[in-house]
């Protein structure tokens, strides 16, 4: 994947601050920005594979080859996040009930809701970037996404729909929709960490 050129933030919807956070980014001084585009407000967009597991009966496990990050989703409501912010922040997870409605000549009373989207909020994150060319969300943005898993073309299918938030550097939501393709086994997981070991 192409890094974009400096000043290419195209579609993102940047207040005066982001623009000129993203205008000071320099090109030459990109090994020095580690995990900064490895975020959770960006991670999912970076090509690259996924490991997705359960860690324990109220936590879902996202590991990335691409930046070698692990996002932890909490189903746990009342878990108290971190003091200290991370690239992954805090992640709050629920199942997004999808209602079906009654069809014409049946009672406008809705079924009983069935299982939908994964719905994951994350807060508490450190700031960093949204591509890899210096577009920077701040530690206050707030991430929200969508997945859901779907079979077509004889493949199984997760698509992510994300929505960022950030008063400081955006001036409405950020929203990409993201799709992996289910592989049938690991062989080719390729992790690269986005920091060289110290």
């Amino acid at each position: 994947m192409v890094v974009p050129k400096k000043g290419d933030y195209s579609s993102v919807p940047l207040t005066a601050a982001g623009r000129k956070a993203a205008d000071a980014w320099d090109p030459a001084r990109m090994s020095e920005d580690g995990c900064k585009p490895y975020g959770a407000a960006a991670v999912m967009r970076i090509p690259g594979r996924l490991r997705i597991s359960w860690e324990n009966d109220t936590t879902m496990r996202i590991d990335t080859d691409a930046g070698l990050q692990t996002r932890r989703l909490y189903f746990d409501a009342s878990r108290t996040p971190p003091v200290e912010r991370s690239w992954q922040g805090h992640s709050t997870a629920v199942w997004d009930a999808i209602r079906n409605p009654g069809g014409l000549g049946v009672s406008l009373q809705t079924a009983a809701p069935r299982v939908g989207a994964l719905k994951v909020v994350t807060r508490n994150l450190r700031a960093g970037y949204l591509r890899r060319n210096g577009v920077p969300y701040s530690e206050n943005a707030v991430v929200t996404e969508y997945f859901d898993r779907l079979t077509a073309y004889e493949a199984d299918w997760l698509t992510v729909l994300t929505v960022v938030e950030d008063p400081t550097y955006l001036d409405q939501p950020f929203i990409t929709s993201t799709h992996f393709k289910r592989e049938a086994d690991a062989s080719k997981w390729s992790p690269a960490p986005c920091e060289r070991a110290q």
